[in-house]
């Protein structure tokens, strides 16, 4: 049996390395050999336009015209935002927008409510 470490999210034992990086298949959930040896996963600390930072269930606006990627509609400047959810990505705000439904958006493009 490898030594390989469980995962930090869901505890799987079934953890692989691919490359520098270390994957669950079980959650899909990847992270860094740095990361591993330092001890686990630590919080990403996640900005708004302004440098306010964001955290899961907070309410944000929309600072500049953001166009839908495979739709005609456009989520306007001022667009409140409620409710946000926080994920890994370069999409890194998961949330729902009335009028649109549920969106990813870049924390660069929005400040906080």
């Amino acid at each position: 049996m490898s030594n390989l470490p469980n995962c930090p999210k869901c505890s799987s034992a079934y953890t692989y390395d691919d490359g520098t990086m270390f994957v669950c298949p079980e959650c899909a959930h990847e992270w860094s050999l740095d990361a591993a040896a330092a001890g686990g996963d630590e919080a990403r600390v996640i900005k708004d336009a302004h440098g306010t930072v964001l955290q899961d269930g907070d309410s944000v606006t929309v600072i500049k015209d953001l166009k839908v990627k495979g739709s005609s509609l456009v989520v306007k400047v001022g667009t409140k935002v409620k409710n946000i959810r926080l994920v890994e990505g370069d999409h890194d705000i998961d949330c729902r927008i009335d009028g649109v439904g549920a969106m990813k958006l870049k924390s660069e493009f929005v400040k906080k409510a």
